[in-house]
């Protein structure tokens, strides 16, 4: 006897689709699951034959071969086990299923026949939906989570003898199998509400909060209208933490096709915690503490999860006092700024995720933190070297990749300054300057302009003949890579974008250097 079902499982935060095919055969009585199964999956058998049997049914006391195909790919997780018991019921002629639906069924079993809910089902029921799937069957905890996508009936069981009523099951179990001609009274119908809530927004924070630094807000402004990289490098106490952490209030909401995305990656990592409240609509804002390992940044396990850079993807990671975390740390970080995703690789398999991010930081001018400062605040003890050995933690090429690097000073206008700037208004030069890069890039791959490389780089930011000669010169004279030459190029066009500008001018790369401030603090030094 044979059954086929199909379930899911996933694989770096994307679902594949899993056929579970049963056979019953005569001969002496065990179980095989064959198919590349790791050990939850291995040992799903186990807790298929408890629940089988305390609701009711009877396990098959045959030869049992469990395959999940395709055969080539890891399976991993405890999402097949109930694609797998209602595989054993149909081919052992207990129960018969509706066949007018194409159903995608996963679940993890409890021993007494309860459904525990499973981790990424949001990318499980995408996929099934592309793939032509009309229903889902899945635990009941699950079903909110499923519901975030149109297009798919979603049936929630919170226990395996709800695949029928009570009448039906023991009738079923008296003689003959239990016909189940509809999944109906299991459907869960969406809550009619609005589902744009903002899981990561603080709405009491804006950046009117902060008096005075005016410059600090405009890089700020900068950064968040073409998605660069931005470091505070000033005094304790200055309000370097405050300023960024109200950067996600002037970032625009996420697009649809983003919400979608970033909703996958955190409900892959097991950490959408109210499905119900709808997608996620504001941009993450991930504040991991400097002891966190290279591991816990880009991501990694046995079964690779998402890491930091990937639950940051088109949102914010903040580096609070950049040079405490370890160089190990920093270090992997270079490729997913770059490439905007991270590979994992496996012995039996290579995951990549996602991580398109700001990287925000922060960070003290020298050990004591006091370098350049002015009384009253107290003076700079730290020699070159000590200095020196301090920003070597933070590495060139990491560097590098840093568009803005603003000196925070202390305020000192602060309590003259009656009409301090706000969300609303940095907000609204963030919205026009994106405007502007969705249509002259919309024949393009391309949303942000940090995203340019190559030919689009050099088509998009050509330099008038003083542009050129300033970018020359300062070429020169700061010792600069290409990598950083290419970001000011960058840089520069935020900026015209800001300004309503087409060409991009000496002025706006003059601005764009001047926030190199580390490149220049470091040739003073050595110099």
């Amino acid at each position: 006897m044979y059954g086929k079902l199909f379930s899911s499982c996933l694989y770096g935060i994307d679902g594949v689709m899993i056929e579970v095919e049963v056979d019953l055969s005569s001969g002496i009585p065990q179980t095989s699951i064959i198919g590349l199964p790791d050990s939850a999956v291995r040992e799903s058998i186990e807790r298929v034959r408890s629940a089988i049997k305390n609701c009711g049914y009877t396990f098959p006391i045959q030869r049992i071969t469990i395959n999940l195909a395709p055969a080539d790919l890891r399976k991993e997780g405890s999402a097949f086990d109930l694609a797998i018991a209602l595989g054993l019921l149909t081919a052992s002629g207990q129960i018969t299923l509706p066949d007018e639906e194409k159903m995608l069924i996963i679940g993890e079993l409890s021993l007494e026949g309860g459904l525990r809910p499973v981790s990424g089902v949001l990318s499980m029921v995408d996929l099934a939906r592309r793939q032509g799937f009309t229903s889902v069957l899945l635990p009941k905890c699950n079903a909110e989570e499923a519901l975030l996508l149109d297009g798919v009936k979603v049936y929630g069981l919170s226990h395996l003898k709800e695949l029928a009523p009570e009448a039906e099951l023991s009738k079923g179990s008296q003689g003959g199998p239990l016909h189940i001609g509809s999944f109906h009274h299991l459907k869960i119908e969406p809550t009619a509400k609005e589902k744009l809530v903002n899981h990561f927004s603080a709405a009491q924070e804006d950046y009117s909060d902060v008096l005075g630094q005016l410059h600090v807000k405009r890089a700020l402004t900068i950064a968040a209208a073409g998605m660069h990289n931005i470091i505070l490098i000033g005094p304790p106490g200055t309000g370097k933490t405050m300023l960024i952490r109200r950067l996600p209030t002037i970032l625009p909401p996420l697009s649809q096709d983003e919400s979608l995305e970033v909703t996958k990656i955190f409900s892959a990592a097991g950490k959408l915690k109210e499905p119900e409240a709808g997608l996620i609509r504001a941009r993450p804002f991930r504040s991991p503490h400097h002891t966190i390992s290279a591991a816990g940044i880009v991501g990694g396990g046995t079964i690779p999860k998402p890491g930091e850079v990937s639950l940051a993807h088109k949102g914010i990671l903040f580096l609070d006092e950049l040079p405490e975390f370890s160089r190990g740390a920093l270090e992997v970080l270079r490729q997913p700024l770059e490439d905007r995703a991270v590979t994992i690789s496996r012995t039996r398999a290579a995951f990549t995720f996602p991580a398109h991010f700001i990287l925000a930081a922060s960070m003290n001018p020298c050990p004591c933190g006091y370098l350049g400062a002015e009384p009253p605040l107290p003076l700079c003890t730290c020699g070159p070297g000590r200095i020196m050995r301090y920003r070597d933690k933070i590495s060139g090429p990491l560097l590098d990749r840093i568009d803005l690097q603003v000196e925070v000073p202390r305020p000192a206008d602060w309590p003259h300054d009656p009409a301090p700037l706000t969300s609303a208004a940095m907000s609204e030069k963030v919205q026009a300057a994106q405007v502007r890069q969705q249509e002259r890039y919309k024949s393009y791959n391309i949303s942000w302009n940090s995203e340019l490389s190559g030919r689009t780089l050099r088509r998009f930011t050509q330099l008038n003949g003083e542009a050129e000669t300033l970018m020359r010169a300062t070429f020169e004279a700061l010792g600069l890579s290409m990598r950083a030459y290419d970001r000011i190029l960058k840089l520069a066009r935020t900026i015209a974008d800001i300004d309503d500008s087409d060409e991009i001018t000496s002025s706006h790369v003059a601005e764009a250097i001047q926030y190199r401030q580390l490149d220049r603090r470091s040739r003073d030094l050595m110099g």
